[in-house]
């Protein structure tokens, strides 16, 4: 088993698509993967039905935001976690609901956010324009905090590939969300605020892909994008030992869509 720290930390992020699916699946790679602080989203539960007991049991504190079966986001941490902020400030609504898509903690020596960024659906659907102006609620957010001197990171499912290289063919996803100018743009201000990207390392494929559909044997073909992200302030980034993708949790039967993003800091 890792040690415990508060200067070398390993903090990881997981779209785990329903917490309650996949509880099981999500202790055993936390007794395997051991990260000390897991950002998750797609939780897919109220905050009340969110399982914390089995990830007491093995050794995490948490905390949830969800409000039913859509959305949801949660953090996890073995470092502590405090000062919880629920959801960005000011943050736009859906259809007059404010969902649950960001969650922030102070977990150790690092002040993190989890967060689920909104899907877009197509470039014509009103969702699209919500998933602009939500985006820019996180820079603002972000903005703000950085004000502090504590070491910052936002980690999650940003819903954005930022570059061509991340999509497995960009012509599948020509006129598509995902990949548009105004997404990746809205992702280049929200570093420009003050963060840089952790790009993890490749593994068994040269491009570390977070994502595969379910449909077309898109995972054993490599058929992915890089849609979950690590930004943070430089002196995290230049403090990283290590960072992939732990594509053995998307195989076998029941896992979720996305692999975990893990990453290792020497502080």
């Amino acid at each position: 088993m890792r040690s415990i720290s508060l200067e070398s930390v390993r903090i990881a992020s997981w779209n785990v698509n329903s917490i309650n699916r996949r509880v099981e699946l999500l202790v055993r790679w936390l007794e395997d993967a051991q990260p000390d602080v897991l950002c998750l989203q797609e939780t897919k539960c109220r905050a009340d039905d969110f399982p914390s007991m089995p990830l007491l049991a093995a050794g995490y504190e948490s905390h949830a935001l969800g409000l039913g079966a859509w959305n949801g986001v949660a953090i996890l941490s073995r470092v502590g976690l405090a000062n919880v902020t629920e959801g960005l400030t000011d943050a736009p609504q859906w259809e007059g609901v404010t969902e649950a898509r960001a969650l922030g903690a102070t977990c150790g020596p690092l002040r993190i956010w989890s967060v689920y960024v909104p899907n877009g659906r197509t470039l014509e659907h009103p969702h699209y324009d919500y998933k602009l102006e939500w985006l820019d609620t996180l820079r603002r957010t972000a903005a703000a905090e950085l004000t502090s001197e504590r070491e910052w990171a936002v980690l999650g499912d940003f819903n954005i590939a930022p570059t061509d290289d991340d999509v497995y063919d960009r012509a599948a996803y020509e006129g598509s969300t995902h990949v548009s100018v105004p997404e990746r743009d809205a992702l280049s201000a929200i570093e420009k605020v003050g963060l840089t990207e952790v790009m993890p390392r490749p593994l068994k494929y040269d491009r570390p892909f977070t994502y595969w559909d379910y449909r077309q044997l898109a995972f054993p073909k490599n058929r992915g994008m890089r849609i979950d992200l690590a930004l943070t302030t430089p002196s995290v980034r230049d403090a990283v030992t290590d960072a992939y993708v732990d594509r053995n949790a998307r195989k076998g039967k029941g896992t979720s869509d996305h692999a975990p993003l893990v990453i290792d800091v020497d502080l």
